[in-house]
C-alpha cells in the first residue's frame, strides 16, 4: 500500500525524503490540524464547529480499497478538486501553500506540478495511513 510512496520518497534521496516528510508534518500541523486533529483522526479543536463530519485522514487508503489516492489528494489540497465540507475548493490556507512550485511524478507515473508544500503534505498523509 505505501510501497509506491516510499519508493518515490527514497528516489529523491534519504535527506530529501526525510526533509519532505518533516515539511509535510509541519505544514499539516500549521494548516490542517485545527480541524483534522494533531493525529489526523478528524478530531481537531475546530471540528465541533463544522457542520459536516471531519474525516479521519489516517484512513484515506482504507476508504479507497487499501490504495492511497496520491494524485487525488494533491488535487484536493491544491484546489483542483472542490470539497463540500470546505465550502468550495481547497486550500483555505492559500498563502500557506503558495510558491515553491515543484514538478513530481505521482506513484502511477502521472506528472504533477504544484507547490512543494502540497507534495510534502500529501507524502506525509500517505506515511501515516493505518491498516484497515
Amino acid at each position: 500500500m505505501l510501497k509506491p510512496v516510499l519508493l518515490m520518497l527514497l528516489a529523491t534521496g534519504p535527506a530529501s525524503a526525510a526533509d519532505d516528510l518533516v515539511l509535510g508534518r509541519d505544514t499539516y500541523h500549521g494548516g490542517c490540524a485545527a480541524c483534522h486533529g494533531a493525529e489526523a483522526k478528524g478530531d481537531g479543536p475546530m471540528s465541533s464547529l463544522i457542520s459536516l463530519p471531519v474525516p479521519d485522514l489516517t484512513r484515506i487508503a482504507a476508504r479507497n480499497g487499501g490504495e492511497f489516492p496520491w494524485l487525488k489528494i494533491v488535487h484536493i489540497i491544491d484546489g483542483r478538486t472542490g470539497l463540500r465540507g470546505h465550502g468550495g475548493p481547497m486550500p483555505l490556507f492559500g498563502a500557506l501553500f503558495a510558491g515553491d512550485t515543484k514538478a513530481a511524478d505521482a506513484p502511477d507515473g502521472s506528472p504533477v506540478i504544484t507547490s512543494a508544500r502540497v507534495l510534502a503534505v500529501t507524502d506525509y498523509l500517505a506515511s501515516i495511513q493505518v491498516a484497515e
